[in-house]
């Protein structure tokens, strides 16, 4: 698959060119429902035309940047199970400490 103008492909990464965004995060939002201009306002550094141009790309290159998310999924599923069997206490630590945030907040 060839770099466009919006896409680039570096160090097994899609990035919206000339920036440190990574294509999935436009991805997953599109996949949310949100517009393009909601994308902007999350992603300051991103132009309206960029984010068009990204969801474009995806769109037209669908099957392969589906084949390499869930790729990056499986990846980082594998590494969280890693580091968390690795770190069983500290693991355990931060899913209380989470807990503990989130029934915090709800109070």
């Amino acid at each position: 698959m060839q770099d466009s103008s919006y896409v680039q492909y570096h160090n097994d990464v899609y990035r919206v060119a000339g920036t440190r965004v990574a294509l999935d995060s436009i991805v997953r939002r599109f996949w949310e429902g949100d517009t393009p201009e909601s994308i902007v306002q999350s992603f300051p550094v991103l132009t309206l035309e960029q984010v068009y141009g990204a969801i474009a790309y995806y769109l037209r290159h669908q099957d392969s940047i589906d084949s390499y998310l869930k790729q990056a999924e499986s990846a980082e599923t594998a590494i969280i199970d890693q580091l968390r069997h690795q770190n069983q206490a500290l693991h355990e630590r931060l899913v209380r400490l989470k807990s503990e945030r989130i029934e915090a907040h709800e109070s």
